[in-house]
């Protein structure tokens, strides 16, 4: 029966590579997310409905790179794999062999704009608002890449389109190809959503902040429903996996910004 299933054969690499140098889709994928995360802000700006200068967005940008870098970097050996990063600090800087937490990432994100908010005397809870309805753009393409990476597979699994991940743990099983199902509720679900309500609601203006809490809702939702197909990839944390527990504070985040009152804002 296992001879059924497919098993998992696709290069980490586009094109030609030479040892661990060469086009990885999973750097890629961090490309694309940024490439589109850019045209919707512009966009944003040419339609009126953003205080982010059309000048500005590249400087912005870059804040997020680094915060997402950073932070998805850090959450990654902090959040999932403290020892390692006491036993071999080294591996921290050892990018090729992966490790990013989206939850890491999210809180790099957070003081990025924080911090560029502040330079460019925007509210930081509009940058928020304006980030949220970008950032699924950027998991959609990273949960893909992490298929084609062959990594964070999900739980043994029995149907038709199951997969054999040849660097899961022996005696290697079918498993689900959670990193597929991530990509479409984190990525291309929650991305329709943002796009829906950012513009087809006046929630941007009238109320800074809440979008931001609607997607952390959102975004804590749909990966709890991830996990329930993924093998959890670090020890559970009172008998949740770290995904699903780390989501609990995002549920509660965004509530808070949700509940808050916030002062409209007015967009020239």
């Amino acid at each position: 029966m296992t001879l059924a299933y497919w098993v998992h054969d696709i290069s980490p690499f586009l094109g030609p590579h030479w040892g661990n140098f060469g086009i990885r889709y999973y750097g890629l994928s961090y490309v694309l997310g940024f490439v589109v995360g850019a045209w919707l802000l512009a966009r944003y700006t040419r339609a009126g409905r953003s205080q982010l200068p059309a000048n500005r967005i590249a400087d912005l940008m870059f804040a997020l790179v680094l915060g997402v870098m950073l932070g998805g970097r850090l959450g990654s050996f902090v959040l999932y794999h403290p020892e390692q990063l006491w036993q071999d600090p080294l591996s921290f800087f050892r990018i090729w062999e992966g490790g990013m937490a989206s939850h890491g990432g999210m809180i790099g994100v957070t003081i990025a704009i924080i911090w560029f908010g502040r330079s460019a005397k925007i509210r930081a809870v509009h940058l928020c608002d304006l980030i949220a309805t970008v950032t699924p753009a950027g998991l959609l393409f990273g949960r893909i890449a992490n298929f084609i990476n062959g990594e964070l597979w999900g739980k043994p699994a029995t149907v038709a389109w199951a997969v054999i991940f040849p660097a899961s743990p022996t005696p290697l099983v079918p498993r689900y190809p959670s990193q597929l199902y991530e990509a479409a509720l984190e990525g291309a679900l929650l991305l329709a959503f943002m796009q829906w309500r950012f513009w087809r609601s006046d929630v941007v203006t009238k109320s800074p902040g809440r979008l931001t809490g609607e997607f952390l809702i959102a975004y804590a939702i749909v990966r709890m429903v991830g996990e329930t197909f993924r093998e959890p990839d670090a020890s559970l944390i009172l008998g949740l996996s770290r995904g699903t527990f780390y989501s609990l504070f995002m549920i509660a985040a965004g509530c808070v910004l949700i509940v808050r009152k916030s002062k409209p804002l007015e967009i020239k």
